[in-house]
């Protein structure tokens, strides 16, 4: 672990490998492994797991009960709410065709990667391989199984392109291509929003 300042809740386990970043708090239950790196000013909710090897960049929310398995890199100013699970096996089995029980050399992880400023809403399953864009919205419940364009909102199962998404997360109206770059109007921010600039 660091030794810069940071707190961690009596229940829960943080490993002596782990990086964790001045400012971030852990609460109740959290467990996070071996070589894990979380950065500064973090939330990490009750009963978070987060795996080995794990990138969590800085003033990240994680809300409670989320798994992040080993493979996904999250960066920084993002949002995961309750109960998300990140997978990172394409091809799960327990055993080999053989019928023996796999080992840690037996299967391959597949990345995931979300994005500055990403949201993702509760209960979501985030299929490995994917990767989702600044500032995209995944809806609450969905199953992310193809890449989030940037500032997207997406949800379902699987999830589908609905629109698209200020910095602030409301909604843009007036969406329309200019040049290939995707342009929208935010009522809340009252001001254009450029995706792709």
């Amino acid at each position: 672990m660091s030794d810069v300042s940071f707190y961690v809740h009596p229940d829960a386990e943080v490993s002596a490998e782990a990086r964790v970043g001045e400012g971030t708090r852990i609460w109740r239950h959290a467990h996070i492994r071996e070589h894990a790196r979380v950065g500064a000013a973090c939330n990490i909710g009750k009963g978070v797991y987060i795996d080995a090897h794990v990138t969590i960049g800085s003033r990240v929310k994680i809300q409670n009960n989320v798994s992040v398995f080993e493979g996904v890199t999250i960066e920084d100013g993002v949002f995961v709410g309750p109960h998300v699970c990140f997978t990172n096996d394409l091809y799960p089995r327990a055993i080999t065709p053989a019928g023996e029980l796999k080992s840690a050399n037996d299967w391959v992880i597949t990345p995931t990667l979300v994005r500055y400023g990403a949201s993702i809403g509760a209960g979501s399953v985030i299929v490995c391989g994917v990767t989702i864009g600044s500032f995209a919205l995944v809806g609450s419940g969905s199953v992310v199984t193809k890449d989030v364009p940037p500032h997207a909102l997406v949800f379902g199962n699987p999830a589908r392109l609905h629109g698209y998404v200020c910095r602030c997360a409301h909604r843009l109206t007036d969406v329309h291509e200019e040049d290939n770059i995707v342009v929208g109007w935010c009522d809340t921010c009252q001001q254009s929003c450029r995706i792709g600039a």
